[in-house]
């Protein structure tokens, strides 16, 4: 007698639904090549010429998800995951073939250390009132 009591083995309920691993969307990559420039507050903005990504039988579910949520709004690396509900890492993976292929861009925040200086903003505050 199996763990149900009727002769079969089931790990989760009949409500659960379909199960795919994160690491079976991505082919079981983990990186891609745009990796390094995805950081969760980066924006992803989906390229004009973007028309018809389920067209394109190379594309995952969720790689149309991803261009189809970016379309009227960009949306940052975290809030994709957030709306897909999937790892931050599979997100980084899926959006970077979506870049490497172009159909959306990334962009960056401006780091810390690249903002001007607060003294320096205050000084040039000062010299308009002074005018």
């Amino acid at each position: 007698m199996s763990a149900d009591g009727q002769g079969r083995n089931h790990w989760f309920d009949d409500e659960a639904g379909p199960v795919v691993r994160p690491y079976a969307m991505t082919r079981g990559r983990t990186t891609s090549a745009a990796q390094h420039r995805l950081d969760l507050i980066a924006v992803v903005v989906t390229e004009p010429h973007a028309d018809d990504p389920e067209a394109d039988v190379t594309l995952s579910p969720e790689h149309v998800d991803i261009v189809g949520l970016c379309r009227d709004t960009p949306q940052s690396v975290a809030e994709l995951a957030a709306e897909l509900d999937l790892p931050v890492g599979v997100v980084r993976v899926l959006v970077g073939d979506l870049v490497d292929i172009e159909l959306v861009h990334v962009n960056r925040p401006v780091p810390p250390a690249e903002l001007p200086d607060e003294n320096i903003l205050r000084d040039v505050i000062n010299g308009l009132r002074a005018l």
